[in-house]
């Protein structure tokens, strides 16, 4: 009896960020995004005969310090190209890109996993403009069914970063965990404010499968403008059974552009795919070369703060954070800035525990983040060091919180002032667990009987008589104690 035929996928990504300049690749307009349509241009960007393109060299050191977080050689030597291709968002009907000399060569670039640290090579980082954007007018917004299509040039000419994986990925959740890390470094570092929604970072798949064991690519597909990580791994996922079934039923993979319906879950083909000769590269005659001083890509390698990744894994290891907790205080540079502040001065899991969870909680009602409220550090620690010392509840704890949120002042001085300090005297206590148990006979029965969930009914019980004073941990061990021996 045969046995079918294991695949496996291949996967390489190709990324867009779009780089956080004042003004274009190759002219003075400024950038924007939610404009008026065609505010934003000039004859360099329009292509009106005779105007000629100039070198933005904010991209440029940009893509530098990119290059240097995904690990990668930067070129001495580094030169632009005519794309060519007919479009109507392509006024030129070539973009200018860069091909076989790109500013960023070869690099590997780390990323977290839930599995574990991992590696993927990066093909290339190369500079290029953006063409503009086609609006379709009727139907459901798409090009298919649209009455008509209008073009709006102010992204026209936007600097992009495009980023080239090598072909060594083959779980979509490997690739999704991959551009997380990715965005992460290029937003700390101020390349690319990473915005998916508004097309800032655009990510396209490149897919094939082949049997298990074989080293020998199958014909790849391309999976165009994917806009979330999510939709991201669906999509990919969709498109490996796709091909599966396609092969497994004795047909063969055709090499195309494909769109990802996230709505429908369905893949859709677009067009057949180009190669790099359909194309017709050729270099870009208006524009000299680049050719970085390598004392300046030094410096710029040197002035590189700590990358995301690094920070997690440092987090990890030396404070005992899990990694859900390092991920998200890695969220943004300023987060975890403050985490570290808080956590040079009180236990680092409680700070974690505190900045993520409650700290974050009550700032989300008043539109603030840790480090623009009144919340310092050196309070937040006060607060976490009274409670790991039980000189006040977490009830009042969070009462606390609250205050220091709303006013700011010292956390010490907040409790005294308000009568917050936890109840600790041990023969108080005694006497107001005797006092429940007498009072709930019913409730004593059912703790008995082995509902241990009754004993959330006296600790709040415990809470309301005290207002907020008593430890609810010492309240449930008493009145286990002297309900159950």
């Amino acid at each position: 009896m045969m046995t079918a035929t294991a695949y496996e996928a291949v996967i390489g990504l190709e990324i867009h960020a779009q780089l956080r300049t004042r003004t274009k690749m190759f002219c003075a307009c400024e950038l924007s995004f939610g404009d008026e349509p065609n505010v934003h241009t000039c004859p360099v960007c329009l292509a009106h005969p005779g105007a000629l393109p100039v070198t933005n060299a904010e991209a440029v050191r940009l893509a530098v310090i990119a290059g240097h977080a995904l690990g990668c050689e930067i070129a001495t030597h580094s030169t632009f190209h005519r794309k060519n291709y007919f479009y109507p968002d392509l006024p030129k009907a070539y973009q200018i890109s860069q091909f076989d000399e790109p500013i960023c060569g070869p690099g590997r670039f780390r990323f977290l996993t839930p599995d574990g640290e991992k590696e993927l090579g990066i093909t290339r980082a190369h500079l290029e403009e953006d063409a503009a954007k086609l609006i379709h007018v009727g139907g459901d917004g798409r090009r298919a069914g649209a009455e008509q299509s209008i073009v709006d040039f102010n992204r026209g000419g936007t600097p992009l970063l495009e980023i080239v994986t090598e072909p060594e990925l083959s779980d979509p959740a490997d690739a999704s965990a991959f551009l997380r890390q990715l965005r992460l470094t290029l937003v700390q570092l101020g390349i690319t404010d990473g915005n998916m929604e508004e097309g800032s970072l655009r990510c396209d798949a490149n897919i094939s499968i082949r049997p298990v064991g074989e080293t020998t690519l199958g014909t790849k597909t391309e999976l165009k403008n994917m806009n979330s990580f999510t939709f991201i791994e669906r999509g990919i996922t969709a498109e490996i059974a796709r091909q599966t079934a396609i092969v497994a039923g004795g047909g063969a993979v055709t090499q195309e552009t494909l769109h990802y319906d996230p709505t429908t879950g369905e893949i859709h083909s677009l067009r057949s795919k180009e190669e790099a000769h359909d194309y017709r590269y050729f270099p870009e005659p208006d524009l000299v070369a680049l050719a970085p001083d390598p004392a300046w890509v030094a410096d710029l390698k040197a002035g590189l703060p700590e990358l995301p990744v690094d920070r997690r894994r440092r987090w990890v290891a030396d404070l005992g954070l899990t990694d859900e907790d390092a991920e998200v205080l890695a969220e943004t540079r300023e987060l975890g800035d403050y985490f570290e502040r808080v956590a040079a001065v009180a236990p680092p899991k409680s700070a974690a525990n505190w900045v993520r969870g409650e700290l974050r909680a009550q700032l989300r009602e008043h539109d603030q983040e840790p480090w623009q409220s009144h919340v310092t550090p050196e309070r937040l620690a006060e607060i976490i060091a009274m409670v790991e010392a039980r000189e006040v509840s977490m009830p009042n704890a969070k009462a606390v919180l609250a205050d220091v949120i709303a006013d700011g002042g010292d956390p010490r001085a907040i409790v005294e002032a308000k009568g917050l300090g936890a109840m600790n005297d041990e023969g108080e206590l005694e006497a107001l667990v005797d006092k429940l148990i007498a009072e709930n006979a019913a409730q004593v029965e059912q703790l008995r009987a082995g509902k241990d969930k009754v004993i959330g009914f006296f600790v709040g019980q415990a809470m309301k008589a005290t207002q907020g004073r008593a430890d609810p941990g010492r309240v449930g061990e008493l009145l286990r104690q002297k309900v159950l021996g």
